[in-house]
């Protein structure tokens, strides 16, 4: 789909102080605007927000541009289409108003008994509104919606103004990228679920131990004892129980099918005991109550199935729900799933949360799998898997030794909702693609407790929003390219590496706290362009390195070695220009700030620091490029410490503040002893440090070092709670 971004229109001032102007202060304004109200108001093709004034509502059409202005009361006062050109509706139905549809291609009319825009799908009493280019719109239950080719219900989407973080999370990620795969369901804008209660006239089938049984067949059930067949369109509300039955769809591939559950309860002990196989999408509505399936430890997996072509086809469903097709949970209900077999929910195409279900999986292997796309819009997940990945899509070719990433799938796009992944018996979240992280929809909190990774991608991860806590016996987050941290507040406590990209890792924004890891960042690129972040390793704080991430490689540094320098190529660069920055490390053989080629700084503050006292390998020795050797009683060492660069660390502007008892380098130094919890730096810049020692590094704006009185100066938090004073 397009991003919603890209139809907004934006509004001008002029045409939002005029719209306040023509209302009371006091009251609401009852009265439909006229087009002589909008005379001599510039819009200049812009109609963002323009609904969003005192009492009117905003939607968008069903081009997706024209914006359509509602009063309280539901009914349309104005619209505005992609021109900016505005249009009322007159007051004598079935006439055209002000512009004519030549001039604009949006003036609605009024319908009649007789309009030749009404529709046969069924309304269910909805009251009728206005036919805009061709569509009828229909408002009930304080909605408003129209029906597309199929009958099915698409509600309007509100008008809401766009902010430029917004704009920017979406046009860097998720809704573009989506798109790319052919997806038309990436948004708000997905097909709508039709309403919850059935309307009477619609199937509905119950579980029972004797068997299944339907009210209301539509002559597309089929029922064989406990098992279900549905072969077209439609939708079927399922209750009861059953110890082994089964829900199958077999319908045709164009046909959107909803399966309502209501109160379920359906395991299987000879398959899955929900499987669709052929459809265009398949529906589960999570309605009332809780609904629970679960498969048996051992069983068939492979089902052998006439496609829609009328030719035998077989799949693998190995999960306790599988879909073939596109899968989407919708629904304000709970579904409770338990995949003894393999994977709790499984699609092999695409997999999608929409609404607010409730959904707890406990699988043998993977959680939720989405093999071409898993897309997260709401709802609460509850995962737990066994010996596998909580999330999941591996959507990839392969040739030979060499597995190729395929473009537009193998993608996990998270854009609100609570997910909580309780236990991983491998990885967290998994993308052979893309991972991100927006908030499209509303602010999603993730929470990850992994085995081996936390958050791993093939390619790149985008976290732009939310708030993320990952707990990892591996790395908290990897890419085998580049992760960039654009927004969100992110904590990780990890085995290895806090976050790593084996290319470029670019802080621009988000808030990180990495709590525990052996190397707390590591690329071959870091750049620290925003945000603020607070590092600790036992190994390094921050580490560039080159070469090879593998040690049993003979060539390259072993990533994570020794100390950085000792195992170096000389490649591996760290560049710092914006952004508030605190790196520590305590342990044996540690760098604090490595960087196996050159570190420059020409913005930003970082901090750097050793809070405990380490061991090493001792001794002294002279300067190296880029340092100043000795002076000031500063003595730099073999064993690394706060700074350790193969070609230097040249500073141009900035903060920076080194706090530490070694290094092996430094831009300046101080022999002064400092106290723990006491700032020191200078007038405009000083930092509380955790430890207590014996040498400051400074540079950048920092010319000299004392201990500071910080009262009347700005102080900047970071996430572990440790104070910079600035003015």
């Amino acid at each position: 789909m397009t991003s919603r971004i890209q139809k907004k229109l934006a509004v001008s001032s002029a045409l939002a102080f005029g719209l306040l102007a023509a209302c009371s202060d006091d009251a609401p304004n009852t009265q439909a605007p006229t087009n002589s109200d909008f005379e001599g108001i510039e819009t200049n093709g812009n109609a963002d927000n323009i609904c969003l004034n005192e009492n009117y509502t905003g939607f968008y059409a069903a081009d997706g541009i024209t914006v359509m202005c509602f009063d309280a009361a539901g009914n349309l006062s104005f619209w505005i289409g992609e021109d900016g050109i505005i249009g009322v509706p007159e007051s004598e139905a079935g006439t055209p108003s002000g512009d004519t549809p030549a001039d604009t291609g949006t003036a609605p009319v009024e319908p009649t008994s007789s309009s030749a825009a009404t529709t046969d799908c069924d309304t269910r009493g909805a009251t009728m509104l206005y036919v805009l280019d061709g569509i009828t719109y229909y408002r009930a239950q304080g909605k408003t919606f129209y029906f597309d080719n199929g009958c099915n219900k698409i509600m309007l989407a509100e008008a809401v103004g766009s902010s430029s973080s917004e704009a920017a999370a979406i046009a860097s990620s998720a809704d573009v990228a989506v798109a790319s795969s052919g997806d038309s369901e990436t948004g708000s804008n997905d097909t709508p679920t039709p309403e919850a209660v059935s309307n009477g006239n619609e199937p509905s089938i119950a579980f029972a131990a004797t068997g299944a049984t339907v009210v209301n067949d539509n002559g597309c059930v089929s029922i064989e004892g406990s098992n279900v067949t549905v072969t077209c369109a439609g939708n079927y509300f399922f209750s009861g129980s059953s110890s082994n039955g089964q829900i199958k769809v077999l319908a045709g591939a164009q046909d959107n099918v909803y399966l309502f559950m209501n109160s379920l309860t359906l395991s299987n002990t000879t398959s899955a005991p929900v499987v669709s196989l052929n459809s265009n999408k398949t529906f589960i509505v999570a309605n009332e109550g809780t609904s629970t399936f679960s498969d048996a430890s051992t069983r068939n997996s492979v089902i052998s199935f006439t496609n829609a072509n009328g030719a035998s086809d077989t799949t693998y469903a190995g999960a306790c729900i599988f879909s073939k097709d596109d899968l989407t949970i919708k629904g304000s209900g709970t579904i409770k799933v338990t995949g003894n077999y393999n994977n709790g929910i499984h699609s092999s195409d695409d997999l999608r949360v929409r609404d607010n279900p409730t959904i707890t999986v406990t699988a043998k292997n993977n959680a939720f799998k989405g093999k071409d796309l898993v897309d997260i819009e709401g709802g609460t997940l509850n995962l737990t898997a066994t010996s596998g990945d909580g999330i999941k899509s591996d959507e990839c070719t392969i040739n030979g030794n060499d597995t190729t990433i395929t473009e537009g799938k193998g993608i996990v796009n998270i854009k609100g909702g609570t997910i909580n992944i309780e236990k991983a018996g491998d990885d967290g979240i998994q993308a052979y693609n893309y991972v991100f992280v927006n908030d499209s929809v509303s602010a999603p909190k993730i929470t990850v407790k992994s085995t081996g990774k936390g958050i791993v991608s093939d390619d790149r991860i985008y976290i732009n929003a939310g708030d993320i806590d990952v707990t990892s016996n591996d790395d908290g987050i990897h890419s085998n390219l580049n992760i960039y941290m654009n927004g969100g507040n992110v904590t990780v406590s990890a085995g290895d590496d806090g976050i790593h990209a084996d290319s470029a890792l670019h802080l621009a924004g988000s808030t990180i706290n990495v709590t525990k890891a052996s190397e707390g960042m590591e690329a071959f690129y870091i750049f620290a362009e925003g945000g603020i972040t607070a590092t600790y390793g036992t190994d390094d704080g921050w580490n560039a390195a080159g070469g090879s991430a593998d040690p049993g490689t003979s060539s390259g540094s072993q990533w994570g070695g020794f100390g950085g320098g000792m195992m170096s190529s000389s490649k591996g660069y760290i560049v710092i220009t914006g952004g508030y920055h605190y790196i520590s490390a305590s342990g044996n053989d540690i760098d604090v700030l490595d960087a196996n080629g050159t570190a420059k700084q020409s913005g930003g503050v970082v901090i750097v620091e050793i809070p405990a006292s380490s061991g090493g390998m001792g001794g002294s020795m002279g300067g190296r490029p880029g340092q100043s050797g000795s002076s000031g009683g500063c003595a730099t060492n073999g064993a690394g410490g706060l700074i350790d660069t193969d070609n230097g660390f040249t500073i141009t502007g900035g903060v920076f503040l080194g706090f530490g008892s070694q290094t092996e380098e430094y831009p300046n130094c101080t022999a002064t002893s400092y106290t723990a919890g006491t700032a020191y730096g200078s007038a405009n810049a000083a930092f509380a440090p955790k430890g207590s020692g014996s040498m400051i590094l400074y540079g950048g704006s920092v010319t000299s070092v004392a201990q500071v009185n910080t009262s009347g100066m700005k102080q900047v938090t970071f996430p572990n709670g440790l104070v910079f004073y600035e003015k």
